[in-house]
């Protein structure tokens, strides 16, 4: 006996819909099952890990914190994977968005315009897509796996940010700890509200969902996107471009992870230092899927791949369980998005193989 997976004739639009809260359901459910193996109460831990987060107004405002960098490089990303383009390296765009938008910050320290803040999100979102620019060029030019070429660079932009504040970027009164001085006043992205740290990244994410969204519903590009995701050759009968889509595809989202990156560094931490991300260009590769690939579903998704950052968080100091538990959360639910929408599509086959007997009759 065999089992084999046999393509659908007609996939189910209502499956379509709900298979990412059954993902979300299955996940819980799994998630309550290892805390049990683990000797906590699965209720309790629960609770703990996705609404103790929610029942004060500090932990909305983180949550909204750890959600805008995940939606921002997802909704890139969504645009990648729609047409066929797999940037798996958002992190090192991450990485280096946050390193090119902090060069006027550091090595400019007395320069203290209303300019600077722009200047520095626009030469963030620029470092991200010249970055991405790499796997794409390598692509184009020479047929290069983009998966392997975007991945492998992520540790490029780690070590080549590690080298920054431990080296020359390194605080000299920073008492030989590894991170550039300080941003001043005029370089953090200002909060939203005064009741928390929650700041400008969020309305970005937000209008990037919104401006992508529309993109792929109204316009010409959008259907380019689709058209060649789907089916390469016919958009070449259109007249679509595949190179060119390459290259758009790949700076689009690689723009919006620097971008991310960049925000992330003036709103949230101030300077930059050796670790930035707690791994949000990962992350968003589930944000992406959980969302279908929509940007506007991707706000959903960011809120509650967010949610596992904060409860992990929450769990550990009150339940006292590790943190690495919310990567386990995140894995789990990766696996069952990727299983439903593969049920979408295909349904399980048992084959049963004939007897050695019946086979020399």
């Amino acid at each position: 006996m065999r089992i084999e997976l046999e393509r659908r004739a007609r996939a189910s639009n209502a499956f379509a819909v709900f298979s990412p809260f059954l993902a979300l359901v299955l996940t819980l459910i799994f998630g309550g099952l290892m805390f049990w193996l683990m000797g906590k109460d699965p209720v309790a831990t629960l609770y703990a890990f996705f609404l103790e987060p929610l029942l004060d107004v500090w932990s909305l405002h983180e949550l909204v914190i750890k959600a805008a960098p995940l939606i921002l490089i997802a909704v890139g990303l969504s645009i990648c994977y729609r047409s066929n383009n797999w940037n798996i390296g958002a992190e090192g765009q991450f990485t280096i968005g946050a390193i090119t938008g902090s060069i006027l910050p550091v090595l400019v320290p007395e320069w203290q315009s209303p300019l600077l803040l722009p200047t520095m999100l626009v030469t963030g979102m620029i470092g991200g897509a010249l970055y991405a620019g790499i796997p794409a060029l390598l692509k184009t030019r020479f047929n290069t796996n983009e998966i392997l070429t975007s991945l492998m660079l992520v540790y490029i932009a780690q070590l080549f940010l590690d080298w920054l504040v431990r080296g020359p970027w390194r605080d000299p009164q920073g008492y030989n700890f590894p991170k550039t001085i300080s941003f001043a006043p005029e370089a953090i992205l200002p909060e939203l509200l005064e009741s928390g740290r929650a700041h400008w990244a969020a309305v970005f994410a937000i209008v990037a969902a919104i401006a992508l969204w529309f993109m792929m519903r109204f316009m010409l590009k959008g259907f380019e996107v689709s058209v060649l995701g789907q089916a390469e050759r016919a958009g070449r009968f259109a007249g679509f471009s595949s190179k060119k889509m390459v290259w758009f595809a790949l700076m689009l989202s690689g723009g919006l992870a620097g971008l991310a990156g960049i925000s992330e560094v003036s709103g949230s931490i101030g300077h930059l230092q050796p670790s930035i991300s707690p791994g949000y260009g990962f992350t968003a590769i589930i944000v992406a899927f959980l969302g279908r690939l929509n940007p506007i579903g991707i706000v959903a998704s960011g809120l509650v791949l967010a949610l596992t950052y904060l409860g992990g968080e929450a769990a550990q100091l009150s339940i006292g369980i590790s943190d690495k538990i919310s990567r386990v959360f995140q894995g789990l639910l990766l696996f069952f998005v990727l299983s439903c929408d593969t049920l979408i599509l295909y349904r399980i086959r048992l084959v049963f193989s004939p007897s050695k007997t019946e086979a020399d009759a």
